[in-house]
């Protein structure tokens, strides 16, 4: 079933003649946060086209993509992460996009490679990838770099969520570009060797563990890190008060980067509406609602956050690598993986 902004329809053998008689856009998105309810509003406001919508979780929209083949009735795939963007563009999901306002906003490095006929898809929000630290056990000059996350000072201290999450995959992806696959090897080596308890849970369960003296350092996503600055429990105040926050590689390769991002399904059965939809999404306005919705950063120079906690991470050198570069290696990163034995 689809949901639309005004509530949850069963589209079924009516879409066809509900389609003929309205402006619509059907979309597959992975984004499943309240925030984001006024950006699909504004767009319906704005252009007069309904969006009807189905959220699932990222692996499950790409299986019913793959089973709906040519018969699907979607327009946009919206999916969060290098991987799952690569997974569907190598699968034949998307069709090319050639939009000169995509291409003047949406900085190269963040959109799919583009052959001449324009990129399969956008990236509209970034994330970064940071470490944490227990500010009683470890010494921030200690995890100043990922690649201090190997070292034997560590050992015992290390927490992160299972290798073989998108999150990490793109990670080690991208170290395994900049490493060389003989170093990066060594490396991964080194982060299994110093695990303080196996992989478990997700970014924010890393931070709590963190703070409870469960691990002394862990790895998680910039925006779980800002939820808890902006939360007002005691427990998540509690939590924050006893961890520290690094972003590593400030003098070498930069922090690690992934996104979130959408592109037009090749048999989409209004492609106009999803070229525009995907133009808006890029638009200063709705680049705004990723940053003060859901703590992520706009790909767009003249986007404005309104998000004081965001604000608070202040400037870092991120690390420019393709992101199409880091979807390309997933492959390559959960062989490394297993080949260490990173569950």
């Amino acid at each position: 079933m689809f949901a639309s902004g005004v509530g949850v329809a069963c589209l079924g053998g009516v879409m066809g003649v509900a389609q003929a008689q309205e402006k619509v856009l059907n979309l597959y998105s992975a984004r499943h946060y309240q925030t984001d309810e006024a950006l699909y509003q504004n767009f319906t406001k704005q252009t007069g086209i309904k969006i009807n919508r189905i959220e699932l979780g990222d692996e499950p929209l790409l299986e019913r993509v793959r089973n709906e083949g040519k018969n699907s009735p979607a327009d946009v795939l919206m999916v969060v992460d290098a991987a799952r963007l690569w997974k569907a563009q190598i699968e034949g999901f998307f069709q090319p996009v050639k939009s000169k306002s995509l291409e003047a906003k949406i900085p190269a490095h963040l959109r799919g490679k583009d052959d001449g006929k324009g990129s399969e898809w956008f990236g509209f929000s970034t994330r970064a990838r940071v470490i944490v630290y227990n500010k009683d056990k470890i010494k921030a000059e200690d995890v100043q770099n990922y690649e201090d996350l190997a070292s034997p000072k560590l050992k015992g201290k290390l927490c992160t969520r299972s290798g073989s999450h998108p999150y990490m995959l793109s990670w080690i992806g991208s170290m395994i570009e900049h490493l060389g696959e003989a170093k990066a090897e060594e490396w991964a080596r080194g982060l299994v060797a110093n695990m303080a308890r196996p992989p478990r849970g997700g970014d924010t369960d890393q931070i709590h563990a963190v703070a409870a003296g469960e691990c002394g350092v862990a790895v998680t996503n910039t925006y779980y890190w800002v939820r808890l600055l902006r939360s007002s429990k005691p427990e998540d105040k509690a939590t924050v008060a006893k961890v520290g926050f690094v972003w590593p590689n400030q003098k070498s390769t930069g922090t690690h980067i992934n996104i979130a991002g959408a592109g037009v399904l090749k048999h989409a059965p209004n492609r106009a509406a999803a070229v525009q939809f995907l133009e808006y999404l890029a638009s200063d306005e709705a680049q705004g609602y990723f940053a003060n919705g859901n703590n992520e950063w706009p790909v767009v120079k003249t986007a404005v956050a309104k998000n004081p906690e965001l604000d608070s991470l202040g400037p870092f050198k991120a690390d420019n690598l393709s992101i199409a570069t880091i979807g390309v290696r997933q492959v390559a990163a959960q062989k490394l993986l297993d080949r260490v034995g990173y569950k």
